[in-house]
């Protein structure tokens, strides 16, 4: 079950042929993410188990889920970004549901990305699901 932002994500994916370019498309995907305010990166919001700051505040509007977030790590901001084409829009009882590392397995990052950048990436999901959860 994935979002059609996401479904695009995975399709650009499918034409990067390496490592290299797929590295290269997450960090753009970063660079194109609206920045979160500052006003919103307070520890509250703070993602814990990161090696780089990290920042997610939900946004649950008409029982679906969104967020906003932010890093100081451009690939980790790509992460968010793609992230963020997966959750967005998911009904908040579907939230917990998706199963966020067969997509990013999909992507190809799964088995490229650091252990710190992976227990990254699982503390974010977890926040994600977490919160889905408490708004429900």
């Amino acid at each position: 079950m994935a979002t059609p932002a996401f479904e695009d994500i995975a399709e650009t994916f499918e034409f990067l042929p390496d490592w290299e370019d797929r590295y290269r498309e997450v960090i753009a995907l970063g660079k194109a993410m609206e920045p979160m305010p500052e006003a919103l990166k307070v520890p509250a919001t703070k993602v814990t188990g990161c090696a780089s700051q990290v920042w997610i505040h939900p946004e649950i509007a008409g029982g679906t889920y969104a967020f906003q977030g932010d890093s100081d790590a451009s690939i980790v901001r790509g992460l968010i970004a793609i992230l963020k084409a997966l959750y967005t829009g998911v009904p908040l009882e579907e939230v917990g549901k998706v199963n966020a590392p067969a997509e990013f397995a999909r992507l190809g990052l799964d088995s490229h990305l650091s252990a710190q950048r992976s227990n990254g990436l699982k503390s974010m999901i977890k926040r994600i699901q977490e919160t889905a959860r408490e708004a429900a």
